[in-house]
């Protein structure tokens, strides 16, 4: 008898998080689970990625995903125990998620009706003991529906329906998995989620406690997080070499370092100034010839950040990659390692004198002080720009800008304040002053550079933490407190963003 291959009876069957490939099959298969509500997006899907990757699991089975399950991580205590759905989950988009935060919260699970008698919601709910466990938090919490309920709705109010489920004389779908689970009911929440009519909108809280869980003091509650910021009002003046232009930037990191600043941020494609060095009258060949030097402008803000010990948003410099001339920001982390934002919108100046591309992609970047964005000049003025990095998780929106004159500046200035107020972020301004009478569309400069907060009692009255006085050369630092911003997001006499009306507009980044 021939050596039989086995391989072709396995049906494998793996527990892993969810990745972006899956969503249509987990947008189907939800449509399949629950048929008279409304499905994911694929917008909230890939919020739960950008924000808790780790907290998406699904379960693929002989090649077909058949379960899975979402969560994100709050501080319980901040939030109503009659809380809906909608709030704790920021209407599925997760942006709340809070890696300080206490407690893991189950937005959803779902098995294939074909599968569940496979363990599978087992499987999913266990995942999230284990993820519970090696994050180290308090508790898991969860909503439950108790889709069995609208049978009974005639002969017992909700509390007596789950306390006869609890003593197992009514068999509730999830309810009583959830019991089999481990976890324990706190009470009984209406108005839980507006679709789910089996449950007449009714849900269960109900806690599994991580008996594994340690206090540890760093996480107590924060009082405070602040982040020091010295923006640099740089001054656009001839010079002889490229090592003046790194004596006057290596000046301008010590003194931001000499503060204790985290971050020293540079104006908008200040390494123009090499221009006025360089002997060539046409300011498209001059931009090519200017983007030579920029393997020497990375390595020095590179070295910069690490001698000095601090964050560096190098302003901007033009970049030659392939036959395209590109506006790029360089964020120089202390820590040695660089990440880069394209500037998106083009100027008809950048256009016309020097024939500069746009990147298409909002990036968000993680520091040592929390999430960051960088968007340059042009780009603050499209608010959709802003929306997307704060959905993002960006707690600080950075602005290098150039511009020549007042109306210019109080372009890119009012825009900036809007960002902060809309999306309850800081916004940082550093732009050029001087001039460069040698240098093409180069020739002036107007800049008051400044720290941008919400407008709210907690901030500063007129939403300014720190500002430059106009055109002239100097720095401002201020200190911006991420703890203040987190709290007023949640409770501000306004919350923008938590106020959004989704169902009816909303914003849909193409390229990710």
């Amino acid at each position: 008898m021939p050596k039989i291959d086995v391989s072709k009876f396995e049906k494998p069957i793996e527990l892993r998080q969810i990745e972006r490939e899956d969503f249509q099959e987990i947008i189907e298969l939800q449509r399949l689970c629950f048929p008279y509500m409304e499905p994911w997006k694929l917008e909230h899907l890939e919020s739960h990625i950008d924000h808790f990757p780790e907290g998406q699991f699904c379960v693929e089975y002989d090649g077909k995903i058949i379960g899975s399950c979402s969560s994100l991580i709050i501080n319980f205590d901040e939030y109503d125990d009659q809380h809906t759905w909608d709030e704790i989950t920021d209407n599925g988009y997760i942006t709340n998620h809070d890696p300080e935060g206490y407690n893991l919260y189950g937005m959803e699970v779902m098995v294939h009706p074909k599968y569940r008698r496979m363990k599978i919601g087992h499987r999913l709910y266990e995942a999230r003991k284990q993820l519970a466990r090696e994050l180290n938090l308090k508790s898991i919490i969860i909503g439950g529906r108790i889709p069995n309920y609208y049978q009974y709705q005639k002969e017992m109010n909700p509390r007596q329906y789950v306390e006869e489920v609890t003593k197992h004389n009514i068999y509730d779908p999830v309810l009583t998995f959830q019991i089999m689970n481990g976890f324990t009911l706190k009470r009984v929440n209406k108005n839980y989620l507006p679709d789910d009519a089996a449950s007449m909108q009714f849900a269960t809280l109900m806690e599994w406690n991580n008996i594994d869980y340690q206090t540890k003091t760093k996480r107590h509650f924060k009082t405070s997080f602040p982040v020091r910021i010295c923006v640099i009002q740089y001054k656009m003046k001839k010079i002889d070499s490229f090592s003046d232009f790194a004596k006057q930037c290596e000046y301008y990191t010590d003194v931001a370092a000499s503060y204790g600043s985290d971050f020293a941020v540079f104006p908008e494609i200040f390494t123009t100034q090499l221009l006025s060095f360089l002997d060539e009258k046409s300011p498209s060949q001059a931009i090519r010839k200017l983007t030579k030097f920029t393997e020497e402008y990375i390595t020095l803000f590179t070295e910069l950040a690490v001698k000095y010990n601090i964050n560096i948003i190098g302003g901007s410099h033009f970049v030659e990659e392939g036959h395209e001339i590109y506006n790029i920001a360089y964020l120089f982390r202390r820590d040695g390692t660089i990440e880069k934002q394209y500037k998106i919108h083009i100027t008809p100046n950048e256009r016309k004198w020097w024939g500069i591309s746009g990147g298409d992609k909002v990036e968000v970047f993680d520091t040592d002080c929390g999430k960051i964005a960088i968007q340059i000049c042009y780009d603050i003025e499209f608010p959709e720009l802003g929306r997307i990095a704060t959905e993002k998780g960006a707690n600080i929106i950075f602005t290098p800008f150039c511009t020549d004159d007042r109306q210019g500046y109080l372009r890119v200035r009012y825009c900036a304040q809007a960002r902060a107020i809309e999306n309850q972020v800081y916004v940082v301004l550093a732009g050029t002053v001087g001039n460069l009478p040698e240098v093409a569309n180069m020739d002036i400069q107007y800049a008051q550079s400044a720290i941008f907060t919400p407008s709210d009692f907690t901030f500063p009255r007129e939403g300014i933490e720190a500002e430059c006085n106009a055109n002239i050369e100097t720095v401002a630092v201020g200190d911006v407190d991420l703890e203040i911003l987190r709290r007023h997001r949640k409770s501000g006499n306004v919350t923008q963003l938590k106020d959004r009306r989704k169902d009816i507009f909303e914003i849909i980044e193409k390229n990710k």
